[in-house]
C-alpha cells in the first residue's frame, strides 16, 4: 500500500506541476498582450478623435469663433474616457476648452512642448492642417485604465489558477487508479504466489498499454514456472489447455459483437448524414426558389417605373383628343428622356451585376495614384451635390496609391459618393477620409449625414433591390449598386464595409492594398444652393380626386391627363401620412393610391381609410408598378376598388376613373365594383 501510494502521490505531484506552469504563462501571454492592444486601441482612438476635432474646428479657427470650436469640443460628453480636451491657435494659446463633469484639473493656458502623460492619464495633440497651412492644435487628455486592467486580470488569473490546480488535482485523484491499478495487481499476484506456492493465479489485463505487456509477461511467467514444477500433472494440464481454448472463443466471439456493432454504428451515421444533405438540398432549393422569386417581383417594379413615365407621356403627345403646347410637348420630352435614361442605368447595373456574378468580369490590376481617381470622381459628384445643397469635403492624399483596376475602383467610389448623397438630409455633408490601417492597407470612408439605418437594415444591406434600407423611398435606383459594388471590390482583393447610427448618418468605407504609404491629409468642402420645396396643391373643384404618389414623373404624368379634364380637380400627396390628412379634410370622391410610399405602405394607408369612418366609403383605386399576379391578388385582398398596374394606359385609367365616379354619387357610401387590371 505504501508503494501505491508512492506512486500516486508522484503522479499528482508531477501533472499539478505542469499545469500550474503551463497556465502561468498562459495567463501572462494573454496579459500581455492585452494590455497592449489595449494601449494602442487607447492611443489610435484619441487620435482619430482629435483628428475628427480638427476636421470640425478648422473653420472656427479661420473665422476665430470660440464659440462654435467649444460646442464642437462638448460634443465629447458621449466620451466619457476624455476628461479634459482644448483647442489652441497656431500661436499655441488656448482657444477653446472642455471639461468633463468633476474634473478640478486646470488646462494649460499655452502648449508648448511634445504630448507626455499627466499623472494616470494620456495626452495627445493633434495638428489641425487646412490647404498645408497649421490652424492650431488639439489637446485631449482622457483617462488611462491601464493599472486597473492590470489588477483586474491578476486577480481573475489567480481565481483561473486556483480553479483550474482545484479541478486538475480532483480528477487526477479519481484518474490515478487507472495508472497504478495494473502495477497493484501484480504486486498482490506476486505476494499471493509467494505465500501458497499457487502458480496458477494470473494477473488481470486492465489496459493495453505497457502495463498491460508487463501483465503478459507476470503472466507467462507464471505459467512457464507451472508447466516446469507440474509435468506430471498432465490432467491439470489438459484442464488449464481448455480453459484457454475456451478463453481465447470467447475473446474472439466478442471481437465479432465489436465489429458487428461497429459496422452498425457507421451505416446508422452514414443514413443520418444522407438524410442531413437530403434536408439541407430541399432547404437550398426552396431558398433558391424564393430568392428568384423576389428578384423578378423587384425587377419588375422597377423596370415599369420609368416605363409607365415614357409610355404614358408618349400616350399624351400621340394623342388627338389630349392636345398640348409646344413647351408641354417639350417638357413631356424631358420627363421621357429623363426616364428613358434611368431605365438604361437600371439594365446596365442588372447587366452588371449578371457579369459579376458570372464571373465573366476581368480586372486589369495595376498602381492606381488615388489623387487622380479621387479628382475624377469629385468633378461627376460635385454637381449632384450641389443640386442638394449637400457638401462634399474630399481629403488630400499626396503619393497614395492602390492596387486597383483603375475604371472599377472609379465605378466603386461613385456609387459609394452618389449614395451618400442622394440619401442625405437637405444641406447636409459627405466627408471622404483616407487612412492608413495597415502597412500595405488603405482605407477610403465616405461619411454623410443622412437619416442612417439600424441594425436589421444594415444586416440586410448588401442584398439586391435592398435600396439602403430605404424601402418604398421617393429615391430612384435599384438597389443593386451596392452588390456590384461589394462583388467589384472583393474581386480587387479588398473588403468593404459598413457602420451607421439612426438619426446621425452612415459611414461606408472600402480597403485596398497600396504600394505607396499615405502623407498627412488635408479636406475641402463645396457648399452648394439649397433646393426648392415641392408644396401640396390646394384643394379643387367638384368631382376631386387624391393622388398618393411619391415619384415626381408618374405625379406630373397624371396631372396632365387630369388637366384636360374639366369636370375633375386633383390634390396629390406625397407620402401616406399627407394623403390621409388630405382625405380626411376635403373628403375627395375618388383616391388613387400608390402601393410603394415612404414610410407607410399603400395597403397600410388603405387599412386607415376603411377604419375612419370620415373616408371608410371613399372607394380606391390601386395605381402602381407591382404587376406580378400575386401583388395583384394581394391588392385587391386588401379592399382595392381597382387594381392598375404601370405603365398607364391612358384608356383603362380614363375608364376606371369614369366607371368608379359613376357608381358613387354625393352622399353614397357603397363601394365601387372591385376589379384588376
Amino acid at each position: 500500500m505504501s508503494q501505491r501510494r508512492s506512486i500516486r502521490s508522484k503522479l499528482v505531484r508531477a501533472v499539478m506541476t505542469t499545469t500550474l506552469v503551463a497556465l502561468l504563462v498562459s495567463i501572462a501571454i494573454i496579459i500581455v498582450y492585452d494590455l497592449r492592444s489595449y494601449q494602442r486601441s487607447l492611443l489610435n482612438d484619441l487620435a482619430t478623435q482629435a483628428e475628427l476635432v480638427g476636421h470640425m474646428s478648422s473653420a472656427a479657427l479661420s473665422f476665430d469663433d470660440p464659440r462654435l470650436a467649444n460646442e464642437n469640443l462638448a460634443l465629447l460628453r458621449t466620451r466619457p474616457q476624455v476628461r479634459a480636451a482644448a483647442i489652441y491657435d497656431a500661436n499655441g494659446d488656448l482657444f477653446a476648452s472642455y471639461q468633463s463633469p468633476g474634473e478640478t484639473r486646470a488646462l494649460p493656458a499655452a502648449l508648448s512642448g511634445a504630448p507626455s502623460s499627466e499623472g494616470e492619464d494620456l495626452v495627445i495633440h493633434q495638428r489641425i492642417v487646412e490647404n498645408g497651412d497649421t490652424l492650431g492644435t488639439v489637446y485631449l487628455r482622457a483617462e488611462n485604465r491601464l493599472v486597473q486592467r492590470t489588477l483586474d486580470y491578476l486577480s481573475i488569473a489567480l481565481g483561473v489558477t486556483l480553479f483550474a490546480m482545484g479541478v486538475a488535482y480532483l480528477l487526477m485523484r479519481r484518474m490515478g487508479h487507472v495508472v497504478t491499478a495494473p502495477i497493484v495487481a501484480i504486486t498482490e499476484i506476486a505476494r499471493d504466489v509467494v505465500a501458497t506456492r499457487d502458480y496458477s493465479r494470473r494477473a488481470p489485463r486492465i489496459s493495453n498499454d505497457e502495463a498491460g505487456e508487463l501483465v503478459d509477461s507476470f503472466n507467462a511467467m507464471l505459467t512457464e514456472i507451472e508447466v516446469r514444477t507440474r509435468e506430471l500433472e498432465t490432467s491439470s494440464s489438459e484442464i488449464a489447455r481448455e480453459a484457454a481454448e475456451r478463453s481465447r472463443a470467447q475473446q474472439e466471439v466478442m471481437r465479432l459483437n465489436e465489429q458487428l456493432e461497429q459496422r452498425v454504428d457507421e451505416r446508422t451515421l452514414q443514413l443520418a448524414l444522407a438524410n442531413a444533405e437530403l434536408a439541407n438540398a430541399i432547404e437550398e432549393a426552396r431558398s433558391a426558389n424564393q430568392a428568384k422569386s423576389a428578384f423578378l417581383s423587384s425587377m419588375s417594379h422597377e423596370l415599369r417605373t420609368p416605363l409607365n413615365a415614357i409610355l404614358g407621356f408618349a400616350q399624351i403627345l400621340t394623342s388627338d383628343s389630349l392636345p398640348s403646347t409646344l413647351e408641354q410637348k417639350k417638357e413631356f420630352a424631358s420627363h421621357i428622356l429623363k426616364s428613358g435614361r434611368h431605365l438604361l442605368t437600371l439594365i446596365n447595373e442588372i447587366l452588371d451585376l449578371a457579369k459579376v456574378e458570372s464571373g465573366t468580369v476581368t480586372l486589369s490590376m495595376e498602381p492606381v495614384a488615388l489623387s487622380d481617381t479621387l479628382a475624377e470622381t469629385r468633378t461627376m459628384v460635385e454637381p449632384i451635390a450641389a443640386a442638394r445643397g449637400v457638401r462634399v469635403l474630399f481629403p488630400d492624399t499626396p503619393g497614395a496609391v492602390v492596387l486597383a483596376d483603375r475604371t472599377r475602383l472609379k465605378q466603386v467610389l461613385l456609387n459609394l459618393l452618389s449614395n451618400a448623397v442622394k440619401y442625405n438630409r437637405e444641406s447636409g455633408a459627405v466627408v471622404v477620409t483616407c487612412e492608413q490601417v495597415a502597412a500595405n492597407r488603405l482605407r477610403l470612408s465616405v461619411q454623410d449625414t443622412g437619416a442612417g439605418l439600424d441594425a436589421e437594415q444594415v444586416a440586410s444591406l448588401f442584398q439586391p433591390f435592398n435600396r439602403l434600407g430605404q424601402e418604398g423611398g421617393s429615391q430612384e435606383g435599384t438597389g443593386i449598386g451596392l452588390v456590384v459594388t461589394k462583388r467589384l471590390v472583393e474581386l480587387m482583393g479588398g473588403n468593404i464595409g459598413v457602420t451607421s447610427s439612426p438619426g446621425v448618418g452612415s459611414v461606408f468605407w472600402i480597403e485596398l492594398a497600396t504600394t505607396a504609404p499615405l502623407a498627412a491629409p488635408s479636406a475641402e468642402g463645396v457648399a452648394s444652393e439649397t433646393p426648392d420645396v415641392q408644396t401640396v396643391p390646394d384643394e379643387g373643384e367638384p368631382h376631386l380626386i387624391l393622388y398618393v404618389e411619391d415619384n415626381p414623373a408618374n405625379l406630373r404624368l397624371v396631372e396632365e391627363i387630369v388637366r384636360f379634364r374639366s369636370d375633375l380637380r386633383l390634390l396629390s400627396a406625397l407620402d401616406g401620412h399627407i394623403g390621409l390628412s388630405l382625405a380626411r379634410a376635403h373628403q375627395p370622391e375618388l383616391i388613387l393610391m400608390d402601393l410603394n410610399l415612404p414610410g407607410m405602405s399603400g395597403i397600410e394607408v388603405l387599412k386607415q381609410l376603411r377604419a375612419d369612418p370620415l373616408t371608410s366609403g371613399i372607394p380606391v383605386i390601386a395605381l402602381t408598378a407591382n404587376a406580378m399576379p400575386r401583388d395583384i391578388e394581394r391588392g385587391m385582398a386588401a379592399g382595392f376598388t381597382r387594381y392598375l398596374t404601370k405603365p398607364i394606359d391612358i384608356d383603362k385609367f380614363t375608364d376606371a376613373i369614369n366607371s368608379t365616379l359613376a357608381q358613387r354619387r354625393p352622399g353614397d357610401d357603397a363601394p365601387a365594383e372591385r376589379k384588376a387590371e
